[in-house]
């Protein structure tokens, strides 16, 4: 992490709160891919539209999570109508931080969202917790959840009597992951092709349960919507949000590639206004869809609620919803992968990840590093089985975070009042959302200590690790000779370079 080339490199970057349309073109000026007169600098290029950038946040957003989380928020609610109500919410709590994050987004025009706000307000030792948060828990945590669900609902036409075999699932989600790897290190156009194509699928899976499900209420099949059993405890509800909010996480990863989005002044918070509104009506008339046929018992029951649905709706034809909830996961593989490579390049671009993280491989033009090593943990998390406890874990370190970063828009109008801001968020919005966040992320601590204890020890994990990594810079020589080693090796592995062709130096 300690190298001469880094801090050299850091030493010169420019003012970190920059403003402008992120036309920041990918290419190597003042030389050639290889280096040639050794000025060369690889980048990445801005290649995404306004279609892109919606389809990359709705494919982010609708994963596994509408296809899993109903028995979650149903869990914690008790009544069909508390449950719904609590979609609701969540959406416009969505909503109103994807709001914030708009002015934040356009005023730091800077790839890594969050990272690069707490970075710029509240300095790198903040922005390294925020950075370990994300990289170690909250990502490759998520994208484990979404791959195992992507193979459980592949293997289930197999295996309609019993849940399918538990290591035939991993084994596939590994595979998936793979798969989007190597499209990810290729191309960014193929990356973002892929999350188009599996956009318009896991939609079209889900307007097909709605229309059926407006079908369904045409009939006058209301049964199931009343508030009977309705759980009145604050800690309860609290821990249904975590389910809720959970399937709408992922509205933040566009600002987290911004870089290479096209005028994002423009189209950044076009791409939010857009694909949170749609996201949220789907999301609610899915589960109104769900409620018309399926009972609470049912869907507390299932642990594939989309599929049991189409067994009940479709007859016949009940294997396609599992096609296409295994697409929808697909794609949304692919988007946490996309983003959360971006995550580790520009922590990496500030210092506080390994310099091979700041790389790019020279003839693709993809941040290839990054994308391993996202894959590489998400991977790890494949050990774990317990996806309800995962999703509270997760919850909880998410929503602290994101809630820090929400605390930089009103500190930045105290501190920098004068930046410009293409976007001014009225100040109601962030107080609303911070007021929120204190209840989903303090509730919770009494009602599960265990599971946000071992979360707050994670988060906590992070502090030492900053103190032996990043703060500590008169580091042993052997340490620094090694660390350059292991970069030059890694570089000519697989053929990347830094935005300096100049080699590594102690």
């Amino acid at each position: 992490m300690e190298t001469e080339s880094l801090n050299r490199k850091n030493s010169s970057r420019k003012s970190s709160i920059v403003n402008g349309n992120g036309d920041a073109s990918a290419k190597l000026t003042n030389g050639d891919a290889d280096g040639g007169d050794g000025g060369g600098e690889v980048t990445l290029k801005a290649k995404m539209s306004l279609l892109n950038g919606c389809t990359v946040i709705v494919g982010s957003i609708i994963g596994s999570g509408i296809f899993v989380s109903p028995t979650g928020v149903l869990m914690y609610t008790g009544s069909v109508n508390l449950a719904l109500i609590v979609w609701v919410i969540s959406g416009l709590f969505s909503m109103v931080g994807a709001y914030c994050y708009a002015e934040l987004g356009t005023m730091i025009t800077k790839s890594g969202a969050d990272y690069a706000y707490i970075m710029e307000t509240f300095g790198p030792f903040m922005a390294f917790i925020r950075l370990w948060i994300e990289c170690m828990i909250v990502r490759p945590c998520s994208q484990a959840i979404v791959a195992l669900t992507f193979s459980t609902y592949v293997l289930k036409p197999f295996f309609p009597e019993c849940a399918p075999p538990e290591d035939a699932s991993r084994l596939l989600a590994v595979c998936c992951i793979l798969v989007l790897t190597l499209i990810n290190c290729w191309d960014v156009k193929w990356a973002t092709a892929v999350q188009d194509i599996f956009t318009y699928a896991k939609l079209l899976a889900l307007f097909i349960i709605i229309a059926t499900g407006m079908y369904q209420l045409s009939l006058g099949n209301v049964q199931y919507f009343t508030f009977e059993n309705t759980d009145t405890k604050v800690t309860s509800l609290a821990l249904s949000f975590y389910s809720g909010l959970f399937a709408y996480n992922g509205w933040n990863y566009l600002n987290f590639i911004i870089e290479e989005l096209k005028d994002p002044v423009k189209n950044l918070p076009r791409a939010i206004a857009i694909s949170c509104t749609l996201v949220t009506v789907v999301y609610v008339m899915a589960n109104v869809s769900f409620y018309t046929i399926l009972s609470p018992d049912e869907v507390m029951g299932s642990s594939a609620v989309a599929v049991t649905y189409a067994e009940r709706a479709f007859g016949m034809l009940a294997w396609t919803i599992p096609v296409f909830v295994a697409l929808s996961t697909f794609g949304a593989v692919n988007g946490i992968l996309l983003t959360s490579s971006r995550l580790f390049y520009a922590g990496a671009n500030n210092g506080q990840m390994p310099e091979i993280l700041t790389m790019i491989q020279i003839q693709r033009f993809t941040p290839t590093p990054a994308v391993l090593a996202m894959a590489l943990l998400s991977m790890l998390y494949l050990t774990v089985s317990d996806i309800f406890a995962l999703i509270n874990y997760v919850g909880f370190a998410t929503w602290l975070s994101i809630g820090v970063a929400v605390l930089c828009l009103p500190w930045l109008r105290w501190a920098q009042p004068n930046l410009p801001r293409p976007i001014r968020v009225p100040l109601v919005f962030p107080i609303v959302y911070l007021l929120a966040t204190m209840f989903v992320t303090v509730v919770p601590m009494y009602a599960s200590p265990v599971e946000t204890g071992y979360g707050i020890l994670m988060i906590l994990s992070s502090i030492p690790v900053y103190l032996v990594f990043i703060a500590w810079k008169n580091k042993p020589i052997w340490f620094q000779k090694t660390m350059v080693s292991i970069t030059h090796f890694l570089q000519k592995l697989i053929m990347v370079l830094g935005k300096q062709t100049k080699p590594a130096q102690v």
